[in-house]
């Protein structure tokens, strides 16, 4: 794929990890772009590169364009290595370019790289010129490193956002409307609920500074560029970062001898009789980063696990573990599963509950081996009034 230009003078350079499918943790099962961009004006710029092993596609798209001797300045919005990870390759191109980044960020790459560049610090409210156009900054720390911020083109309307409003998807395509709403929505939160959840005031913050912007596009370090959707984007962003949700539940099991996975059927069951929306996902077969996109959208959130060893499966552990570092807010929480005769795997998932500051509303359901269908019968029950407890309230 070529630079494509985006405005007069101005290009995605990008590199396309079309095969990537862990990101620390995450499931890229779209692999992932990172995105650097080309100012092209009397200081050529640069703003971000990529991660080292596609560097050569970043350097490649940048000769398409122009020497890469020419460029001038190098805005690193973010250290993490996807975003700098290439600097000192391309520097040695045009070894006298300055970096233009936040304090932290100034920090942080002469930490990664142990070398004397030549950095200039900025901070927001912050102008650079580059001629016949000027960048300006708006420094966002947590969002989700210390170091990050955004950089702003008001002659053409153009946010560079950094991590915000990215996606990891591995496309042809470079804008929203070319995939549509509803495909790139759907990775934007995957993104948000596995990366940005834990920050929901610093995201709240960066999006009242960047409300005051005039925006045309977005140009996310990952992902497709918004040109179509942005209102619908920075809607939905305005509510994630609230912690809000919809009233829909999402079952999260895992199961011995199919007895915890009887009560989720029957708890789904339960919920679908009082008019709730409800997504079933087993542990086992579903990965976590998939499964905390479910919690993102889902107000009320359903945790079963037998007991084995004298405590949950480690599926759940590892679940919880997770949910406990990204920090959802504002949920009502359910524990449910079977036993032989030990029975605390439900009390550690109700532990886990309260550990996160979710609403219990109603006692756990903990059966002994194999459901009775009286038991089943009363699962369901209670999904229902899991159910309507969820449909009233606020």
């Amino acid at each position: 794929m070529s630079a494509l230009e985006l405005k007069q003078g101005i290009y995605w350079v990008g590199g396309i990890d079309w095969n990537i499918r862990n990101f620390h943790g995450y499931l890229t099962e779209a692999g992932t772009t990172y995105n650097a961009y080309l100012i092209v004006d009397e200081k050529v710029t640069l703003i971000d590169t990529v991660k080292p092993s596609v560097s050569r596609q970043l350097i490649t798209r940048i000769r398409q364009v122009i020497d890469p001797a020419k460029i001038h300045y190098i805005i690193s919005n973010h250290v993490e290595m996807d975003h700098s990870g290439a600097l000192p390759e391309i520097l040695e191109y045009c070894p006298n370019a300055t970096i233009i980044t936040s304090k932290a960020g100034e920090k942080g790459l002469r930490r990664h790289f142990k070398q004397d560049w030549a950095f200039e610090v900025v901070k927001s409210g912050d102008t650079l010129s580059l001629g016949k156009r000027t960048l300006s900054f708006v420094n966002t720390p947590m969002v989700h490193w210390p170091d990050s911020m955004v950089t702003y083109l008001p002659d053409e309307k153009i946010l560079f956002s950094n991590d915000i409003f990215g996606q990891h998807v591995a496309s042809a395509e470079r804008y929203d409307d070319e995939c549509g709403w509803s495909y790139t929505r759907h990775h934007a939160a995957k993104y948000y609920a596995n990366i940005v959840t834990p920050f929901g005031k610093q995201a709240s913050k960066a999006l009242t500074a960047v409300s005051e912007l005039k925006i045309d596009m977005i140009c996310p370090s990952h992902g497709l560029i918004w040109r179509s959707h942005i209102p619908n984007i920075i809607e939905a962003y305005t509510e994630w970062s609230k912690h809000n949700s919809e009233k829909k539940a999402v079952i999260v099991y895992d199961s011995m001898w199919n007895s915890t996975e009887e009560l989720a059927v029957a708890l789904e069951v339960g919920l679908g009789r009082a008019g709730v929306k409800c997504t079933v996902r087993n542990l086992r077969v579903n990965h976590i980063s998939d499964i905390m996109t479910d919690v993102l959208d889902s107000r009320m959130i359903l945790l079963g696990s037998p007991t084995l060893n004298n405590g949950m499966l480690p599926t759940m552990g590892q679940f919880l573990t997770y949910v406990k570092g990204l920090k959802p807010q504002n949920r009502i929480g359910f524990a449910f599963g079977s036993y032989g005769w030990g029975g605390q795997a439900v009390k550690e998932m109700e532990a886990a509950i309260e550990a996160l500051n979710w609403d219990q509303p109603f006692k756990a359901i903990n059966i002994e081996y194999i459901p009775e269908e009286s038991e089943i019968d009363s699962a369901i029950e209670l999904g229902e009034k899991l159910g309507s407890f969820l449909l009233d309230s606020e």
